[in-house]
Parts: structure tokens; sequence; C-alpha cells
């Protein structure tokens, strides 16, 4: 019997150690080296309420906005989770032909994958240069600018998250549409 309480003991000390200990001890390290990311990239209007987060993708449907790449998951950050639909899939033909009726996409002007294919998480927040670059004329027109305004908008929103992995340029979607909203 005094082997049970040692091991229920043990058990318990694991349990603390290994959960709220490593928790605890991660959170710790993130708030040190990274303290916005550690709280969610947040990202607030002038009185301080949060408008949304760099680090998960909201819906925009309005012409005027830059769009996301499709969520398997409606944008909704409790339950990610991607499709699995391979490129074959009647649903992503459906959904490219879709928007290559909407945008006018062309074999000169070919309308880039990650607008049809939803992302790993379905709540990735960036987009392609492509992605973006591609989007432009479609906003310039609803907000009546000229697209090189939409350009420089896109170019200084530009950053490489990959790092030294991958050099590919990436835009957030939702830093984008509030400088957007900032032009008028």
């Amino acid at each position: 019997m005094p082997h049970i309480f040692g091991a229920i003991r043990l058990a318990a000390l694991s349990v603390l150690v290994c959960c709220a200990g490593y928790a605890g001890f991660i959170r710790g390290v993130a708030l040190l080296f990274a303290p916005d990311a550690a709280n969610g990239d947040l990202i607030r209007n002038g009185a301080g309420t949060v408008i949304g987060s760099r680090l998960i993708a909201q819906k925009f449907t309005l012409d005027r906005y830059f769009h996301c790449r499709p969520s398997a998951v409606d944008y909704n950050g409790a339950g990610s989770g991607g499709s699995n639909l391979s490129s074959a899939s009647p649903e992503i033909r459906r959904r490219a032909q879709a928007l290559i009726a909407e945008s006018g996409a062309t074999e000169e002007r070919p309308l880039p994958a990650d607008m049809v294919t939803a992302s790993g998480s379905g709540l990735d927040p960036d987009i392609t240069l492509a992605a973006a670059q591609y989007q432009i004329p479609r906003i310039a027109k609803a907000r009546s600018v000229p697209p090189e305004t939409i350009r420089k908008i896109v170019r200084d929103g530009i950053s490489y998250p990959g790092g030294f992995i991958t050099s590919e340029p990436f835009i957030n979607v939702l830093e984008l549409n509030l400088k957007l909203d900032r032009l008028n």
C-alpha cells in the first residue's frame, strides 16, 4: 500500500512539472522575447478596441478589400483545420471557376493558386504577393483610386515570414485592409 501513495505523489508531481511548469516556462520565454506574439499579436484601433490579430485570418467579402485564402473552417479560430481537397477536387474546380468568372482571369493573367486553395489551418492571415497583385484592379475600381496607390500599399506591406527557409514574399491581409481604410 505505501508504494501506491508514492506512485500517486510521483504522478501528481510529474503532471505539475510537465503541464504547469513547462507551460509557464514557455509562456515566460515567449513574453520575454516576443511579447506581442505571446499575447496574440492583436491589432487595436485608436480607442484601444481589439479589431483583429495578425496571426488569424478574417473573412473579407467586399470588393473594396483584399480577400484571404479560402477557409475550410469559415475563419473560425476555435476550429482550425484544412480541407484535404486535392487540386482535382470538384469543389476546388467550382471555386476556381467562380473566381475566374468574377476576376476575369486569362492565360496571360492566371489565377494564383492560393486564391483557390485553403491553407492547412484554414486561418492563414497572409496571402502571396501574386495573390495581392491579382486583386489590385478590383480594389482600385471599387475604391475609385489609381491602381498605383494600391500597389504602393502592397509593396509597403511585404514581409518574409519564412525567414531564411523561404524567400517568398507575403502580405498580411488584415493590415493591408486597414491601410486601405485609411485612404478614404
